[in-house]
């Protein structure tokens, strides 16, 4: 079945920035799976029984933009997450992924955004007007000062984004009236565009997913936070062998993946891991490990003290699959994004402090258990102003 003829205005449009990418890829073949049997991708959902009458996953697509030129079923075979016998059976729905050519990171920077914007207007027409959501899964960037523009004008006059393809596609997003979920570590989410996402009504929610080890971390800290136990050191290692690890093998891409992994247990513990030591003691290692490929591995060392001072240990290894468990959460974010929107959220979304390692916005949860609170009393409202009929036409 053509997408075009299977879309409805009652459909969900994820356009995704890196769209041949290995968790892009991953959520098509998902989102292709879930149109023919929406019981083999609900129950992985943390958003699974919440959303369904305003963004049904039966009537989710998947479409966006690639430096990549090969067919579609060739990026999932190359990146080697799925086994042939899950994605072949769709291979015909995948293949007709509508997926754009990136625009140059180099040209010019209000060039790419109106580029970016015809693409959008494109790609809804084809999708029959469904609800769009912006995700941006570009890989690590280096960081750049952006903070001192004034507003879009000056941003768009002055700013080199050469070595930040996101910001355009973020911008072009928010002008389209589209919401922005933002997967990477990348600080796009600079004032004047959160200035700009409220003006234009659209949600913004950031930054960097938790996946895997930051997300054991952020469980087990709050933990040891709750014992009154005193975390002494945490050694933590990451081995992966995909792209995202290749990247990261530049100390200035991998800076602001390094600085979130590393911040929150400070901040969840409310210390300074090795304040005792009179050194830092959270030491976080990322290697690029080709045998792995997106089977990450992840080792981690924690040395705590309990009642007298005395020592204790834990250690610990994760063998997971990096893009088995960005996937799903990237959906569950697109699900809220939209149905945030429909209610009349705008700007940084910081209640959704569960999905990130450094959520943007005023007073995130930062303890598991405060951001379970906080997802719990987000369901709540968004359930109130449906109840109420507070809708906005978008």
């Amino acid at each position: 079945m053509n997408q075009s003829d299977n879309s409805k205005s009652g459909s969900l449009l994820l356009l995704v920035a890196g769209a041949k990418g290995a968790v892009a890829s991953t959520l098509a073949a998902a989102l292709a799976a879930a149109r023919r049997d929406p019981a083999s991708v609900l129950p992985s959902l943390t958003t699974g029984n919440m959303f369904d009458a305003l963004v049904p996953i039966s009537a989710t697509f998947l479409a966006g933009w690639d430096t990549s030129e090969e067919r579609y079923t060739d990026s999932i075979r190359r990146h080697g997450v799925l086994p042939l016998e899950l994605w072949e059976p769709l291979a015909g729905d995948l293949e007709r992924t509508l997926v754009y050519k990136a625009p140059d990171a180099a040209s010019d920077f209000i060039g790419q955004v109106d580029l970016l914007r015809r693409d959008i207007d494109e790609i809804r027409v084809h999708h029959n007007g469904a609800q769009a959501v912006f995700i941006n899964l570009l890989p690590a960037a280096v960081s750049l000062r952006l903070n001192e523009y004034r507003d879009i004008a000056h941003l768009m006059a002055e700013a080199d984004f050469s070595a930040l393809p996101d910001m355009a596609y973020t911008l072009a997003a928010i002008q389209s009236g589209i919401p922005v979920v933002n997967f990477t570590p990348n600080p796009v989410e600079i004032p004047v565009l959160l200035d700009e996402a409220v003006k234009q009504g659209v949600p913004v929610l950031g930054r960097d997913g938790k996946t895997g080890q930051t997300y054991i971390k952020v469980v087990l800290a709050s933990a040891f936070k709750a014992r009154n136990l005193q975390v002494n050191g945490w050694y933590s290692l990451n081995i992966l062998g995909n792209a995202d690890g290749a990247n990261l093998m530049d100390p200035q891409r991998a800076a602001g993946k390094l600085h979130n992994k590393t911040n929150l247990l400070d901040e969840i513990l409310e210390y300074e891991v090795g304040s005792p030591h009179g050194a830092p003691a959270h030491k976080v290692r990322i290697d690029y490990y080709p045998p792995r490929g997106d089977a990450k591995e992840a080792w981690d060392v924690i040395d705590f003290s309990g009642l007298f001072g005395l020592p204790m240990s834990l250690r610990i290894n994760l063998l997971g699959r990096d893009s088995i468990l960005a996937a799903p959460m990237v959906l569950d974010l697109a699900r809220w994004a939209t149905a945030l929107q429909l209610v009349g959220y705008s700007g940084p979304i910081p209640e959704l402090g569960f999905y990130f390692k450094n959520t943007v916005g005023d007073n995130p949860p930062l303890t598991f258990q405060d951001q379970l609170t906080s997802l719990a009393q987000l369901q709540h409202k968004f359930e109130e102003k449906l109840t109420s009929g507070t809708m906005k036409n978008v």
